[in-house]
């Protein structure tokens, strides 16, 4: 199995006392009124950090952590999901990263410009700006200043993880400050931010709703049409495992479950209704006179359980999670000008002329520019993953962002900085019924500092904790949003075990997968077990990958002018 190595950087010990960073000057970087709010010691999980707050003006929120004894000269920035709203240090895809557990990095956070999750910063322009590119930005120019100031020297290297709306800002580092990092994990990346959040999670919320304003498929219903999935593609791959684990291959027709005319038991099969609904969850919208797609794509096929909550809800006058999502966005952030107060989602029309309205804003908020050409040239080094049961953001996306890549930049010069990994079975981010713990930082650290490009990477699912309360699938975190189970929890997830996924280091390993660079697959060897990644290797590459025809066809294009 793959194994990953690092530069040896030596441990560097702070030049100057903690509290002297308070008087550092960011009114440069931020302009007036940027400053630092507080400099104090503080120990997480045994690290010990000079903990530095502060506010680029007018209103970023950031937070630097400095260890005091331990630091290797790395720099780790940690993207916001959702609409952000507050900071957030913790690392997802990092899991059992040596350097990063013992302390081995500087990791800084913002909240983006603004405090909480009232969307109405939307109505304020430069919000909109520090929310779309700015904040990540200064946020890196300010902690490479007090990192300068606190060792007396400047980091190694510098990298960007972030997941959701983290995987968007990712992008935009890459797309707009291609000399910030050194390396950047972009994860289930909401890089069409306008689409996504406007149009994507309307239609799924009202895709789902009858004649009387209720929902028409239920989350009891789902495991229904989850399990014919699996029975026509679970062993696409050679092996029954319970997971879709070559989505892209997958053909399944919704209505090859549908209860016959007349049937009195409708448990074991989806009614006429039920079907036309998924048929749309599926499909995504389009546009009624054209027939054009307003989406790159919807749900693959394997991420029905995942539905629940999002777009599905547990019982017929619960609103979906999806309608939340889409509300914040249509009514504050998506378009040039606000629409009235009381929008609602029946006053949307899926057509091309509502997406021609969300146009304009697209080079301030989007990341689809597949023109990396400077990224690379500055020697950086980009791993976008992607779960491809998540419910949230179609992985489509990804495969479109990554194959628009390759045809801007050609294959073989893409391949020397840039990889793809899909997760089968992984939910938005984390969780589901894959493996999906994983560890990206270290390749690419090994890729950064060694030259050590990463082949497969190793998946590992935890034991299910029986004990806790695994609340909703793909909700165990923010979604595109914001979105999670606190506010809007469905229940527990139908059709498997309640239970939450343990997320720590002594957790069981029930199943490990390598998971190879896209398009590459990995296949079953026939003999070994089945729930260990040495029983697997590289199998045949998935199905080829074409863009699909849809009113954003363009946005994966180079020539869109970036809006400052």
């Amino acid at each position: 199995m793959p194994t990953s190595t690092r530069a040896a950087l030596d441990m560097v010990k702070p030049a100057r006392p903690c509290a002297e960073l308070a008087s550092v000057d960011i009114g440069g970087i931020g302009g007036n009124g940027s400053k630092i709010t507080a400099a104090e010691e503080t120990s997480t999980n045994g690290v010990v950090a000079c903990r530095v707050t502060g506010v680029l003006a007018p209103s970023i929120g950031f937070e630097i952590r400095l260890p005091m004894a331990t630091w290797t000269q790395r720099y780790l920035q940690v993207g916001c999901g959702g609409l952000c709203g507050d900071i957030r240090l913790d690392t997802g895809a990092a899991n059992g990263c040596v350097p990063l557990q013992a302390g081995g990095f500087v990791v800084g956070g913002t909240d983006m410009g603004h405090q909480g999750r009232d969307p109405s910063f939307g109505d304020d322009l430069q919000r909109r700006a520090d929310f779309a590119y700015r904040a990540q930005h200064l946020t890196t120019v300010t902690a490479k200043r007090l990192i300068q100031a606190f060792y007396g020297r400047p980091q190694a290297y510098a990298y960007f993880t972030g997941c959701s709306d983290g995987g968007r800002e990712a992008l935009v580092e890459a797309q707009r400050y291609p000399e910030d990092f050194n390396g950047v994990i972009a994860g289930a990346a909401a890089m069409n931010f306008q689409v996504q959040n406007a149009l994507f999670h309307a239609w799924q919320a009202r895709a789902n709703i009858g004649p009387d304003g209720k929902a028409i498929l239920l989350a009891a219903r789902l495991p229904v049409l989850h399990k014919a999935v699996l029975a026509a593609c679970d062993r696409l791959d050679g092996l029954e495992d319970g997971l879709v684990s070559d989505a892209l291959a997958c053909r399944f027709d919704p209505g090859s479950i549908q209860c016959p005319a007349g049937s009195l038991d409708t448990a074991p099969c989806l009614t006429g209704a039920e079907v036309a609904v998924v048929r749309k969850l599926y499909d995504g919208p389009r546009d009624p006179r054209t027939n054009e797609r307003l989406t790159v794509a919807g749900p693959l096929p394997g991420s029905e359980l995942a539905w629940a909550g999002v777009y599905v809800p547990a019982s017929a006058d619960r609103p979906a999670v999806s309608r939340f999502i889409a509300l914040e966005a249509l009514r504050g952030m998506v378009f040039e000008k606000n629409p009235a107060a009381g929008f609602e989602l029946k006053d949307l029309a899926f057509d091309r002329a509502t997406f021609d309205r969300l146009r304009p804003l697209h080079p301030l908020y989007d990341a689809t520019n597949p023109d990396l050409s400077a990224f690379a040239a500055a020697g950086g080094k980009l791993i976008l993953w992607h779960g491809f049961a998540d419910p949230h953001i179609s992985p489509v996306n990804t495969i479109a962002y990554h194959t628009a890549v390759e045809g801007l930049m050609g294959r073989e010069r893409t391949a020397a900085f840039e990889r793809l990994y899909l997760f089968p079975g992984m939910y938005h981010c984390s969780g589901g019924d894959g493996p999906s713990q994983v560890d990206l930082l270290t390749p690419i650290l090994a890729w950064v500092e060694t030259g050590e490009a990463p082949e497969a990477v190793i998946a590992r699912q935890p034991e299910v904790d029986a004990a806790s309360d695994f609340g909703a699938p793909g909700m165990h975190g923010p979604g595109p949003l914001g979105a999670s189970g606190g506010a809007f929890d469905p229940g527990p997830r139908p059709g498997s075990p309640t239970g939450r996924q343990a997320t720590g280091s002594t957790a069981t390993i029930v199943r490990a997968r390598p998971v190879y660079p896209y398009p590459v697959t990995a296949a079953y060897d026939g003999h070994g077990d089945p729930n260990r990644a040495e029983s697997f290797g590289p199998g045949n590459p998935t199905v080829t990958f074409t863009m699909p025809v849809w009113a954003g066809s363009d946005f994966y294009h180079p020539d869109a002018p970036l809006r400052r």
